[in-house]
């Protein structure tokens, strides 16, 4: 008996619209990250990225639970001396709110290249509009 590697000729690459209105970050975010990764396929293998596309619409309408939205801090270094920057939830929400789902995925995907190949698939849009019909994408509905 011998083990099948797939092929990336053999891979078959599906599109899916997740919805974020009124969802919690965390739990959305691991289901995102698991659908990259395609480990919701029978041809997953960890060396390989089998993943699919994910779309993400509304992340302006994300929910986060407890007091995170006022306690969690995102920080960033400028690269000069003392340019340490520090922006909470709630301000990133308003700002830019795309990178508080684009944060929480990459956090659960692999830190070298087959991550950051995986993440490349993930495109996330503030608003309930993105240029992604063409491919036809299935709705996906996450609890």
């Amino acid at each position: 008996m011998s083990t099948h590697t797939v092929k990336l000729k053999e891979i078959e690459r599906n599109w899916y619209v997740i919805d974020l209105d009124g969802k919690v970050l965390g739990r959305t975010a691991t289901e995102i990250a698991r659908i990259l990764r395609g480990k919701h396929k029978p041809t997953f293998s960890p060396s390989v990225d089998t993943g699919d596309f994910v779309v993400v619409i509304n992340a302006e309408k994300l929910l986060l639970t407890g007091n995170k939205i006022n306690d969690k801090m995102y920080y960033h270094h400028t690269g000069y001396p003392g340019g340490i920057r520090s922006i909470n939830a709630a301000q990133q929400l308003e700002k830019k709110p795309e990178d508080l789902v684009f944060k929480a995925v990459r956090g659960m995907l692999p830190k070298n290249r087959l991550g950051r190949q995986m993440l490349k698939k993930l495109k996330v849009y503030a608003g309930s509009e993105h240029p992604h019909a063409a491919q036809k994408p299935n709705v996906l509905e996450i609890q």
